[in-house]
């Protein structure tokens, strides 16, 4: 699809902003945010791959860090302001952090925010066009709130309710895994594209929502500890598997 200008498929212009947060503290692996991973910074790796995607306008790096302040504009990112403390604490979910950068923005630069575009700096193993995917799915279609990528599985999963074992979507039977209706995993750190309108209510998705399979044979990795960041490093060293560089 050809598309004439950032933020646009058809239709009006949307301002399309991809938010990536990156607090200092991370407990897992020290300055984890700035490790090397390949011989490059690991946030360098999500900004990368935010800047090959032509929808987006903006790219907004959420960091109290100085150090990945710094690193985040070598790469190409914007970093406007240091997010609060209060942000930026161990238990600090997701939702709060989008929420004040789209504030943020629309009150000290009067920036009109459309459309905010989650990634996760943790995620670097995704397909070539996985965001440019998602983001036109929602960008075609005025009745989506947000779109997002899953991992489709035929596992069964279980979860512990008033201390009772219950298993997630019983009415799909058992059999052969070719004829199993599959379930699906969200992974939004790879990438979920959302109005701001829901955003700035505090939610990382709306109601009306649409998928992205994360398909092929593409390794998860969700860097969080040193065995994450040895597996990674292997992938990309001994494997070949460069992040960005799928098909």
């Amino acid at each position: 699809m050809k598309v004439a200008e950032k933020g646009q498929v058809g239709g009006v212009k949307k301002n399309v902003v991809a938010i990536i947060p990156a607090r200092g503290g991370s407990k897992g692996i020290l300055k984890k945010n700035t490790r090397l991973l390949g011989g490059k910074p690991l946030i360098a790796y999500t900004i990368e791959a935010a800047k090959r995607c032509t929808l987006i306008d903006r790219i907004i790096v959420s960091t109290d860090d100085e150090e990945i302040r710094e690193v985040s504009i070598k790469y190409g990112a914007e970093v406007p302001f240091l997010r609060p403390a209060e942000l930026a604490q161990d238990d600090t979910p997701t939702e709060p952090v989008l929420k004040h950068c789209v504030e943020w923005l629309e009150k000290k630069e009067s920036y009109r925010v459309d459309v905010v575009l989650f990634l996760q700096l943790t995620d670097v193993f995704r397909r070539k066009s996985l965001i440019h995917d998602v983001l036109s799915k929602l960008l075609e279609n005025d009745h989506l709130d947000s779109v997002f990528v899953v991992t489709k599985t035929h596992k069964n999963f279980w979860r512990r309710l008033d201390g009772k074992l219950v298993r997630l979507a019983p009415d799909i039977s058992y059999g052969p895994r070719q004829k199993r209706e599959p379930l699906y995993r969200e992974d939004t750190g790879l990438a979920c594209a959302t109005r701001a309108e829901f955003i700035k209510q505090g939610k990382r998705m709306g109601e009306n929502v649409e998928i992205v399979n994360n398909e092929g044979d593409l390794p998860f990795v969700d860097i969080h500890d040193d065995l994450d960041l040895w597996l990674a490093e292997k992938l990309i060293t001994e494997r070949f598997m460069k992040p960005n560089e799928f098909e």
